[in-house]
């Protein structure tokens, strides 16, 4: 493919999903990233797409909410080593809240099998992946059903949630920064997840790399309140992923990242598995050496035995000088 033809279709990919991830459009055009790196750099100098961590976007400072339809296409790899991995942090007889998005809908399916669970969701998508879960109970908030990602919104949706206490909440979104938290593109799903969020008492992002740095419109998840991010890891170039990572870690978010042979690094490097709890992101992990076979030292032994043999001698010599100050 000549490089005016990939740039076109790069052009339209973006055009048609508002945001896309160079991963995603090298796989599409069939090319290296780098070499997509460098068409997105040309077509950003013509002003028709704006680069961003790991992807491209719509030009304009903020990215506009993809529909369901091409969400599901992107990312997809990344999104189910994601969900295995968060689904690990659920445990038996929980109650939580899971938000609307494609990630969310993966880890769904996969909370199908933990028993005991009560889900509350505003997603349609989230409802049908547990529909058959036999041991696990479906609370659906009420609302007004958006086509766009098949989920309630609205004052009817945020009104069921008053009252509401669960222990976590499982969200996605458009967008994740250090700066501004987790956003997304639309005011109606934005007000539902801030009233999921209210309802835990923790809140656990799940958003691939080409999220981060990423900003949208409207902020749904304050750093402050994310306790944990799970995420994919960034190419070994895309360097301000990484960035933006760290500098989420230095404001206290858990860190859990899925690994390339399907296990987890969390907090900051340590090593973890799927279902363990991420270490905090401030806590470095300390290697202490084993230690190795002994050396042995030419003479060693022979100087051993002298120094037993003479410290027996004293001993008997102690012994006799006691029984004799004993008879006087």
């Amino acid at each position: 493919m000549f490089a005016a033809e990939r740039r076109q279709l790069i052009l339209e990919m973006v055009r048609a999903n508002g945001a896309v991830s160079l991963r995603e459009l090298a796989r599409v055009v069939q090319t290296s990233e780098v070499t997509v790196r460098r068409d997105v750099r040309a077509l950003e100098a013509e002003g028709l797409l704006d680069r961003r961590h790991g992807g491209a976007v719509l030009p304009g400072g903020f990215t506009r909410e993809s529909g369901f339809p091409q969400k599901s296409h992107l990312a997809t790899a990344e999104k189910t080593a994601i969900a295995d991995l968060a689904a690990g942090f659920v445990e038996e007889g929980e109650a939580i809240v899971v938000g609307a998005g494609t990630t969310t809908q993966e880890l769904a399916r996969r909370l199908a099998r933990v028993p005991g669970l009560t889900v509350v969701t505003n997603s349609l998508l989230v409802a049908q992946a547990l529909a058959h879960a036999n041991r696990v109970e479906v609370v659906m908030t009420g609302g007004t059903l958006r086509g766009s990602n098949y989920a309630l919104v609205g004052s009817g949706a945020e009104q069921s949630l008053q009252g509401l206490r669960v222990s976590k909440a499982f969200l996605s979104g458009s967008g994740l920064t250090a700066e501004r938290g987790l956003s997304t593109s639309n005011m109606l799903s934005a007000s539902v997840d801030r009233a999921l969020v209210q309802a835990a008492a923790e809140v656990v992002v799940l958003a691939d790399h080409s999220k981060l740095g990423t900003d949208t419109m409207f902020q749904t998840v304050p750093t402050d309140l994310i306790t944990r991010l799970v995420t994919d890891e960034p190419p070994a170039h895309d360097d301000r992923a990484a960035t933006e990572l760290q500098a989420l870690a230095d404001q206290g978010v858990q860190i859990a990242v899925t690994g390339a042979s399907g296990g987890a690094a969390t907090g900051s490097g340590t090593a973890g598995s799927p279902g363990g709890d991420a270490v905090p992101a401030r806590q470095q992990r300390r290697d202490v050496p084993l230690p190795g076979p002994r050396r042995q030292v030419p003479g060693a032994s022979a100087a051993l035995r002298s120094a037993a043999a003479l410290g027996e001698q004293s001993a008997g010599a102690e012994r006799a000088r006691v029984a004799d100050l004993r008879r006087r």
